[in-house]
């Protein structure tokens, strides 16, 4: 936040605005003297505050408990107005697109899915999603103009303004300006972030690693992928390409991982899981050409995953997307993993299965505001400026 001089007295009025809001919304309905004792600013300070956001409607007056009626005239008390904004999280993804809708404290109040054809184009894709948000506002009961953020999580790698440099696995994908696009349909910020980075956001804040900040989430899949946070902030490298492990076949020009685990010869469709769900449920039944596609494909997975863990040391690898549900993935990796490691991390299964992408998205809508308002110095998914 810089140093503070005596000179800005609207920066201080900023800051002590912030001070108190984020103390109303995590310490439920307090007085003016709670609010005093929690963020050491004078009475005086705190009360002229506290009306100012009530003139904002981020604050109201909280209804007076029964009990405290009987005592006689009790003390003001106040809480922070959840309900004065919204956000959205919404997933794009080969199939579906998933939204998320929350209050301004993160507290998910409703959802939403649209199925979508794996070959549509971009503009069909993005005709869902206006449809998905359009059905969830309407089922919620919420004005497009309460929207406050959205963030999104997309397939590719993501620049800062929300175009997407590169993205195979979405027809129309590559160099489209997502963010512009979404920001037309929609009167607020629009944060978009690659899928598998919002997830690794999402297990932080509300799934399996929310006891780490030196964490990766791997999206496994035919092209895997992954994201990371790095002592509590989200990594995205120099130009939002880390994680990008599906890549990593080309260093030794082997076989890609659609041939990996074809028994025919022939190459599957990076998008058609039935397909590759197939030759994982062959391959239980003791199918011999099954069985060895499928290690190969695992071998594929622990060496791509082995050499982000070796370049990061990360204290948990989270693995989800749609390959973490098919038996034996997660033993394999993790004993692999002990085998090809210095020091092997944690392995475990996502909490959030196919909400992970979503959650996270909502949770750069989140940091967003929490920036805005409460004037945070770094959030998790914070960009470098």
């Amino acid at each position: 936040m810089g140093q503070l001089t005596g000179g800005d007295p609207s920066l201080l009025r900023r800051i002590n605005s912030a001070v108190v809001l984020r103390a109303l919304r995590t310490a439920g309905s307090p007085t003016l003297t709670d609010l005093t004792r929690l963020t050491g600013l004078s009475r005086p300070t705190v009360e002229g505050v506290v009306e100012g956001l009530i003139g904002t409607g981020l604050v109201v007056e909280a209804a007076a408990e029964e009990g405290a009626r009987r005592q006689g005239r009790p003390a003001r008390r106040f809480r922070f107005r959840a309900e004065a904004g919204h956000l959205l999280g919404i997933e794009i993804g080969s199939h579906r697109v998933a939204v998320l809708l929350s209050g301004l404290d993160g507290r998910i109040i409703g959802a939403g899915t649209k199925e979508v054809a794996e070959t549509a184009t971009a503009d069909e894709r993005l005709e869902r999603v206006r449809a998905a948000v359009a059905d969830l506002l309407r089922r919620a009961s919420v004005p497009r103009d309460s929207l406050r953020a959205v963030g999104v999580g997309s397939p590719g790698i993501v620049e800062a303004d929300g175009t997407v440099r590169l993205g195979t696995a979405l027809p129309g994908w590559t160099g489209l300006p997502l963010g512009d696009r979404l920001r037309r349909s929609f009167r607020c910020p629009v944060q978009v972030e690659n899928d598998a980075n919002a997830a690794a956001v999402a297990e932080h804040w509300k799934g399996a690693a929310r006891d780490t900040g030196d964490m990766v989430f791997v999206m496994a899949g035919l092209s895997p992928g992954a994201g990371s946070l790095i002592g509590g902030r989200l990594h995205r490298g120099f130009g939002g390409a880390a994680g990008e492990i599906g890549a990593l076949h080309l260093l030794g020009r082997e076989a890609t991982p659609e041939r990996l685990l074809s028994t025919t010869g022939e190459p599957l469709h990076p998008l058609d899981e039935p397909a590759v769900a197939e030759v994982f449920a062959k391959a239980k039944r003791g199918d011999e050409q099954a069985v060895a596609a499928v290690e190969r494909f695992l071998q594929r997975l622990v060496h791509d995953v082995a050499a982000l863990v070796l370049a990061m040391d990360p204290e948990l690898v989270v693995v989800g997307g749609w390959a973490a549900g098919l038996d034996g993935v997660l033993e394999p990796l993790r004993r692999e993993l002990e085998r090809y490691c210095l020091r092997p991390p944690r392995v475990a299964l996502s909490l959030l299965g196919e909400a992970a992408v979503a959650t996270g998205a909502l949770r750069l809508a989140l940091d967003h505001v929490e920036e805005e308002l409460f004037a945070v110095e770094k959030t998790v998914t914070a960009r470098r400026r």
